[in-house]
């Protein structure tokens, strides 16, 4: 089998493969760094001859005209699975709707609706023997490319080539669009005194030879920044960002007392600097698997020690944790948040964390606060919070009641609401 020859023969034109496209079609799309640009930034162009095409994705990097333009209402709608800046945006002019999903069941619970006609990812350069790697996001994209009438990858030389279970063979794309495009990446983090207090306070929590998880922002960074002293640390973890890379170079992270995929880097999706990318490629120590092994809280409670950090824009005295709204207005996503809590109380020693700060906008809004929001989404149960740090120290919550939880909570919130808090407490007979 000669796999160039198959390869330049599905070689089209963004036109030619724009025109696979049909009205009622549900195109689903890979995420993050492996987000089709490509085809994306070309789909309103043909809004004249198609109506109600569903386009599936999470996590957007880019502004698309095909949402953003609220004359594409009835052409396109964007069903996002993980709000960004765009989507929130754009959600008014009903040409955006979120899709309620936890990440390692998302692609399962959406196929029991209904199908992928077309799937849109991206892969690096196919080897001599007919395969292609879909580089740092697998959190979905096997499913979809499995399940998908039509495949469609945008193929890219930038994207590292990663192991673990990237692999796509060619027999299985039916087009090709070939880009150099620059992979996104992230500034580098300015901390401020906060964040790296509320780095130092999660640092005492976490043990030699704990398995992370933990995402990409100024708050992960500033933990990673204080675990350099530890020793033998893991990662199984959903994003993988610089500051895993960090502790990887100053000989704390090694990987080497995980229980699963032991000596291996594992994760289901990426996002940082072109350092990280760069090693990341055809690197034998990193693997990225599928959402649906990585996020299942029955996979992750394997690993013994493991230490889940999420953070929150709510948590309630009682330890509710609101992740993914701001009262009912849609602001992100479920993601891994509620998977990885649940699943370090199945892991030997353990632990959830939320971190946050304690307030928002100058000190005027609490992020702890007596009761969620009228429409507030409960990402993560109060069962599956171990601790929350902030700022001004850490609560820990693991086994006791709602009264000592308040307690807790109380004396790590911001000093101008303690006041507020207690008597909020008192007044709803909290305890």
């Amino acid at each position: 089998m000669n796999y160039q020859e198959m390869y330049q023969r599905k070689v089209v034109s963004v036109e030619e493969a724009l025109n696979q496209i049909q009205s009622g079609q549900e195109i689903a799309c890979s995420l993050i760094g492996c987000e089709p640009v490509t085809m994306l930034s070309q789909l309103h162009t043909i809004k004249d001859r198609v109506e109600d095409v569903s386009v599936l994705t999470a996590l957007l990097m880019n502004e698309y005209e095909f949402f953003m333009n609220p004359d594409m209402k009835g052409h396109f709608l964007l069903n996002s699975w993980f709000y960004t800046g765009g989507a929130r945006q754009a959600h008014p002019l009903g040409t955006v709707s979120y899709v309620p999903l936890e990440l390692h069941r998302c692609i399962s619970s959406r196929m029991a609706y209904r199908r992928p006609d077309i799937f849109l990812g991206c892969a690096c350069p196919m080897d001599k023997h007919g395969y292609l790697s879909l580089s740092m996001d697998t959190v979905c994209e096997k499913e979809l490319l499995e399940n998908a009438a039509q495949v469609i990858l945008e193929v890219n030389p930038n994207l590292p080539r990663i192991g673990g279970d990237t692999l796509v063979h060619i027999s299985q794309v039916d087009y090709i669009l070939e880009t150099t495009r620059a992979l996104p990446t992230l500034p580098e983090v300015q901390l401020n005194d906060k964040e790296k207090q509320i780095g130092a306070y999660v640092a005492e929590l976490i043990e030699d030879e704990s398995t992370l998880q933990i995402g990409f922002g100024n708050i992960p960074i500033a933990v990673t920044r204080c675990l350099t002293d530890k020793k033998d640390l893991g990662v199984h973890t959903e994003m993988f960002s610089e500051g895993l890379l960090d502790l990887y170079e100053c000989g704390a992270l090694t990987n080497r007392k995980k229980t699963l995929w032991r000596d291996k880097f594992v994760a289901d999706c990426a996002l940082g600097s072109q350092r990280l990318y760069d090693f990341f490629d055809n690197n034998l120590a990193v693997e990225f698997h599928r959402g649906s092994v990585v996020n299942d809280p029955r996979v992750i409670g394997r690993n013994h020690k493991m230490v889940a950090i999420n953070s929150a824009l709510e948590i309630d005295l009682s330890g509710q944790c609101c992740a993914e709204s701001i009262g009912s207005r849609h602001y992100s996503g479920t993601g891994g948040h509620k998977e990885f809590g649940q699943g370090t109380q199945y892991s030997p020693g353990g632990k959830s964390i939320i971190a946050f700060l304690s307030t928002a906008r100058s000190d005027t809004i609490s992020h702890i606060v007596p009761q969620l929001q009228p429409g507030a989404v409960v990402t993560t149960s109060r069962i599956d919070v171990d601790y929350v740090v902030t700022e001004y120290g850490i609560a820990s919550l693991r086994g006791r009641s709602v009264r000592e939880r308040i307690t807790e909570l109380i004396n790590i919130a911001h000093p101008n609401f303690r006041d507020w808090l207690r008597s909020e407490a008192e007044r709803n007979m909290m305890w």
